[in-house]
């Protein structure tokens, strides 16, 4: 009986050590805010180590040179990504940008010039490609914009004319009200899933998650973490919940994988 019992043991640990993904290559790259999906911030690689990591010299230096030093309005909470030795980011007023990361020359800054700065802080871009077609995609005030991550440029044919509303379907509370999405959202498929920062006052937006199409920026599914009528959980709240009830909000980052 025992031997039977560490033969089912034996067997446990072999199927999980099969099942589970090749660690180094899981961690060997920066395409995500966090490093990878699960957000760890844990990289594989091993060119800098304890023994050599006091030796580093700055190799180069970037500053847009827009943070506002009179007010001290602005701050950088930006987790820069790295695909293909291009390093993306975004600047104190969150403009985003992309630079060579081995000189650190700057290839192009985009400038979404709103009519006043943005709120709040952006936690760094999305990453999305399909073949030659590479794109960016920043939160940016109360807008998602999706831009070339070749040229900066935005996307034509994305939502309105490279940006949609990040108020889109979350109803008529949402028009007056701050909604912005300051932690980038999480890549499946052709599909960007966002959470947004919405007021924390009594009269607030609702916090739905929804996912929109990356190439087209149409609003494909909205889940509202308020329920509805007829929703799962509709029950554990008040009847009129959704009607007058704002927040419920994931500010903060999602999981998810590419």
């Amino acid at each position: 009986m025992k031997m039977l019992g560490r033969f089912y043991l034996l067997l446990f640990v072999l199927i999980v050590t099969a099942c589970h993904p090749n660690s180094d290559a899981a961690y060997s790259s920066w395409r995500i805010k966090g490093g990878t999906a699960d957000g760890i911030q844990y990289s594989s690689l091993s060119q800098i180590n304890k023994q050599n990591v006091g030796s580093l010299k700055v190799a180069w230096m970037y500053s847009p040179r827009d943070a506002d030093t009179v007010k001290n309005r602005t701050q950088i909470q930006c987790n820069p990504i790295m695909v293909d030795g291009i390093l993306y980011g975004t600047t104190a007023t969150l403009k985003p940008f992309a630079l060579d990361a081995a000189t650190g020359k700057e290839i192009w800054k985009f400038d979404p010039a709103l009519d006043r700065n943005p709120l709040g802080v952006n936690r760094g871009v999305t990453y999305w490609a399909d073949g030659d077609d590479k794109r960016i995609l920043s939160g940016v005030g109360e807008y998602l914009y999706c831009l070339d991550a070749k040229s900066g440029k935005p996307i034509a044919a994305f939502g309105d004319h490279g940006r949609v509303s990040l108020k889109e379907g979350l109803g008529e509370r949402a028009v007056n009200t701050l909604v912005l999405s300051n932690t980038p959202g999480v890549i499946y498929k052709h599909l960007i899933i966002l959470g947004t920062r919405v007021d924390e006052g009594p009269f607030a937006a609702p916090g739905h998650l929804r996912a929109f199409d990356v190439k087209t920026g149409k609003l494909v599914w909205i889940f509202h973490t308020i329920p509805q009528p007829g929703e799962s959980g509709y029950e554990t709240w008040p009847p009129d919940a959704w009607q007058r009830i704002g927040g419920a909000n994931s500010w903060s980052a999602l999981d998810g994988g590419p």
